[in-house]
C-alpha cells in the first residue's frame, strides 16, 4: 500500500491543475481517498457571496475518485473517469477548506465504481455527492 500512496500522491502533485487549487491527499487506504482544498479567493465564482466556482469542488471530487480506485487492493495501475454524476446540496462556505471523500465500492476487471461527497466545516451537510465509473488499467 505505501507504493500506491506515493504513486497516488505523485499523480495528484503531476496534475497542474491539482497543484494550482491547492489539493493535498490527506488519506489514502483499501479504496478510500480523501483529499483537501483550502479555499482560494481566485476560485469564486459569485464574488458577492464569496462562495467557490462548481467547477474548483467537481475537479477536487474527481481527482478523489480516481486516487481511491487507484488505492483499491484489486486496482494494478491507473485510471481515468469514464463517467461522473455530482449533484450539488448547496453552496460551500465562504472562506472554508473542501475536503472531499471517496469510497470505490466496487471493481471489476475493467470497471470501478465510486461514491463521493464533499464536505466544509458543516460535515453534516454536504455540499456535494458524486457517483461515478472509471477505468481499471491493466498491464
Amino acid at each position: 500500500m505505501a507504493d500506491k500512496v506515493k504513486i497516488a500522491r505523485q499523480f495528484i502533485e503531476a496534475i497542474p491543475h491539482a497543484r494550482e487549487l491547492g489539493m493535498q491527499l490527506t488519506e489514502l487506504a483499501d479504496g478510500r481517498a480523501e483529499i483537501t482544498m483550502p479555499y482560494d479567493a481566485r476560485l469564486v465564482g459569485d464574488p458577492k457571496t464569496g462562495v467557490l466556482h462548481g467547477g474548483a469542488i467537481s475537479t477536487l471530487m474527481d481527482t478523489c475518485c480516481g486516487a481511491a480506485v487507484m488505492s483499491h487492493p484489486s486496482a494494478p495501475g491507473g485510471t481515468a473517469t469514464i463517467d461522473l454524476r455530482i449533484d450539488y446540496m448547496r453552496a460551500a462556505t465562504p472562506g472554508q477548506k473542501i475536503t472531499a471523500r471517496a469510497h470505490c465500492y466496487h471493481i471489476t476487471h475493467a470497471f470501478a465504481f465510486v461514491r463521493a461527497e464533499a464536505l466544509d466545516e458543516d460535515s453534516a451537510h454536504p455540499v456535494a455527492v458524486a457517483t461515478g465509473s472509471f477505468t481499471v488499467e491493466r498491464g
